[in-house]
């Protein structure tokens, strides 16, 4: 049983976040593994939400400019992480950790600029 992050899920709405791009991020959500990684094509999961093509790539990128899914660093295909604040863990204990990285993270200050938590490197082939 996978242990949900609610930080975020109580600020979606000041995101103005279309409806496409909410259908996107619980097709996300839904197929996470823990930790928050999505190993999914655009069309497998826009497919299950009933997007067509373009609609998934919109929303895709508003869910990513609004950090709420973050991409490797080494940009792997299929490989999305969602944000740590709405991601699941598989313990209480995760959940914690990646929470605290995230504050520590989003309250540091480098060069008068808030820092933003970036997705690991992909594990994925």
């Amino acid at each position: 049983m996978l242990i949900q992050a609610s930080a975020g899920f109580g600020m979606l709405y000041r995101l103005d976040l279309t409806k496409a791009a909410m259908e996107l991020l619980s097709a996300l959500i839904e197929r996470q593994e823990p930790g928050g990684e999505v190993n999914a094509s655009q069309a497998e999961l826009g497919a299950r939400v009933g997007l067509s093509r373009n609609s998934t790539n919109t929303a895709m990128g508003l869910l990513e400019s609004r950090n709420l899914v973050l991409r490797p660093k080494d940009r792997k295909y299929r490989t999305y992480y969602l944000h740590p604040y709405i991601a699941s863990y598989a313990s209480q204990e995760e959940l914690e950790e990646a929470i605290e990285d995230a504050v520590a993270l989003f309250t540091s200050r480098d060069g008068g600029c808030t820092r933003v938590w970036e997705a690991p490197v992909s594990t994925v082939g």
